[in-house]
């Protein structure tokens, strides 16, 4: 049995917002519009918290924010305990210095994954060994690039080209030293590290609703684009906003391109559809793909 982090919607469940949940369930997108200030607070929070469940459990009782932190760093010092008790020595410091660089990373504008942020010289093979064992051992996700968006996308992805992403949003932002300060400052907290905490949530969220393939296409340096899924018979490109700016670039040269009949956009602005490209709200994330298909 594959077990995930609380998605979005389990964590409101978890603080006894049952009836905003009911919304995001039956795409009620007017009501949903008018409590969108509610969800955009409570998605904040969730950024800082995460899903995992006793961080949540015990958020839900004292929503004290130093001890949800502290809860985190027990996480993941375990994690690092367990780094030492389940592999050699010379393995250890190679996943302690994957595992450790992920904030640095994903604060790039372009998150693939590159073997120098870790040391100078550092080559994949090197390497795949330690971030075979966290994906494994299930701590982080891996998202492959893929050469040509066409059905089986599986078929196209090179595997030389990916970004890591770390398995809950909460324990994301206590690796890389979030302070609750931040949650505080409006929506300063979705810019954090170019979006990469917005990417993370979403990454979550299609996991969270059964998406097991998840891939990015880029184009050389001229365009990227966070994430790419197949959906039946339809390649569809998502790209992620941090906030309320839909510019979206890369997903307008991948449409030119390849011309899809149906493109996501996440962000913090209100649901519409305009011709093939469907503007979700972040917080709608997991129920994305049933909005299209009704």
């Amino acid at each position: 049995m594959d077990l995930y982090p609380l998605s979005f919607s389990e964590f409101l469940l978890a603080l006894g917002m049952d009836s905003f949940v009911k919304l995001l369930e039956e795409n009620n997108f007017p009501t949903i519009k008018t409590f969108k200030d509610k969800y955009a607070d409570a998605l904040r929070r969730y950024y800082y918290i995460g899903g995992m469940p006793e961080v949540v459990s015990t958020f839900a009782k004292n929503q004290d924010y130093v001890e949800v932190r502290k809860l985190q760093n027990n996480i993941l010092e375990a994690y690092a305990q367990d780094f030492s008790k389940h592999i050699n020595t010379t393995l250890v410091t190679k996943v302690r210095m994957v595992w450790n660089s992920l904030p640095g990373q994903l604060s790039k504008e372009n998150k693939k994954f590159i073997y120098g942020v870790m040391k100078s010289g550092a080559r994949a093979k090197e390497y795949e060994s330690a971030l075979t064992w966290l994906m494994d051992c299930g701590l982080i996700y891996k998202v492959n690039r893929v050469r040509k968006p066409d059905i089986p996308l599986k078929s196209y992805e090179d595997l030389a080209a990916f970004k890591i992403f770390i398995v809950d949003v909460g324990l994301l932002s206590a690796l890389s030293g979030l302070d609750a300060k931040t949650l505080l400052e409006g929506n300063k907290i979705f810019e954090e590290f170019k979006g990469a905490l917005s990417e993370q949530y979403v990454l979550q969220e299609l996991k969270a609703a059964g998406q097991k393939d998840v891939f990015y296409w880029s184009k050389e340096t001229s365009a990227e684009l966070d994430f790419l899924m197949q959906l039946e018979n339809n390649i569809v490109p998502i790209e992620v906003k941090a906030e309320t700016n839909l510019k979206a670039k890369s997903l307008k040269v991948y449409r030119e391109e390849y011309s899809p009949a149906v493109a996501v956009r996440f962000s913090m602005s209100d649901y519409k559809k305009t011709d093939s490209i469907y503007d979700i709200p972040l917080y709608m994330a997991q129920y994305a793909f049933n909005i299209i298909k009704d």
